[in-house]
């Protein structure tokens, strides 16, 4: 991707904070880490001078402190449609109407600065070809809902201008249900529980959400999370977590509010203990935040009929809650 010479404004930077946590890690990977950047627009972002940590420009293999100050500059987006390419996707189920996916963690779902291409919607245009809804315009089309690059499991993305309605408002009324798995840490002292508390923009962090009173001067909406405890690992926990609203980071901010921070993730709840064993083990499955989008339930646009859509927890996730059960024994 090319970038002009344009003077970036307030409305697309990015100012990230770096915690002791980072310390040490490439500036690139920083970025890619807590953006939906990937590496190598990263990368092309420090080539172009449009990173800056504190007030001058470093290179890609500049080592973050803890308190750097690292401004991102984003080009604007290019009003251009998104490209058909032919990536393989998991489809669960698709009928003229709708289309069920298992995303891949590490999926973009549709087009953005620094992800232009790779994206679910790039591969749903190669497989649908003009068969997806136009409401969601020519960088989204079919998008009803996301779920984040870090997170996989079940989406469901509209075929057409009705079903895309229909499935909106749908999730306006709560009436379609979405069930995570989440490993996270702790032990909790109640088997299931409900977090209602509301979400906002971090009054700090641009790129994170928080937790936000509905009476304070900053915006913020309804979020409530109800959640039950599937298997205890001593100091870790495999959560169920049932939306009823949907926010974006909803099940990431949620858990790290009530002091239970998914394992992974690295802006919600990064470890402040560098030796811990059981994390060591589980690094190399750890492909970001330990969630996945397991169960998805829906009223189908044009049948009327409720359908109930499941995926199988993924092999790394798996790997993980093995490792945890052996550090019982």
């Amino acid at each position: 991707m090319e970038y002009s010479d344009e003077i970036f404004t307030e409305s697309n930077q990015i100012e990230l904070i770096a915690s002791e946590a980072d310390i040490g890690k490439r500036l690139d990977s920083f970025i890619s880490e807590n953006t939906e950047l990937s590496r190598s627009a990263a990368v092309r972002l420090i080539e172009d001078s449009m990173v800056l940590v504190g007030d001058k420009s470093e290179t890609k293999k500049y080592k973050v402190c803890a308190g750097d100050v690292i401004c991102v500059c984003l080009p604007e987006p290019t009003p251009t449609e998104a490209e058909p390419e032919n990536i393989p996707i998991n489809i669960v189920y698709e009928d003229n109407d709708i289309i069920v996916v298992n995303k891949e963690q590490g999926m973009v779902v549709h087009p953005a600065p620094g992800n232009y291409s790779g994206t679910l919607v790039n591969a749903l245009l190669y497989h649908c070809g003009d068969s997806l809804s136009g409401i969601g315009g020519v960088v989204r089309p079919g998008i009803v809902h996301r779920i984040d690059k870090d997170t996989g499991g079940l989406l469901v993305v509209a075929k057409n201008d009705a079903a895309h309605l229909f499935l909106s408002e749908q999730l306006k009324f709560h009436g379609v249900s979405r069930i995570y798995y989440a490993i996270v840490r702790g032990n909790f002292k109640e088997d299931s529980g409900t977090v209602n508390a509301p979400i906002g923009r971090h009054p700090t962090d641009r790129q994170k959400k928080a937790v936000i009173p509905l009476d304070s001067d900053k915006k913020s909406r309804e979020a409530i999370t109800h959640w039950s405890v599937v298997e205890r690992f001593g100091r870790y926990t495999l959560v169920r977590c049932q939306l009823e609203t949907g926010r974006t980071h909803q099940i990431r901010v949620h858990m790290s509010y009530i002091g239970h921070p998914l394992l992974g993730d690295e802006t919600y709840g990064a470890s402040n203990d560098k030796n811990n064993a059981i994390e060591k083990r589980c690094k190399k499955y750890l492909l970001g935040q330990c969630l996945f989008a397991a169960e998805l339930e829906l009223t189908h646009p044009s049948t009327g009929e409720r359908m109930k859509f499941s995926a199988e927890l993924p092999d790394n996730f798996k790997n993980i809650l093995d490792i945890l059960k052996e550090e019982l024994l």
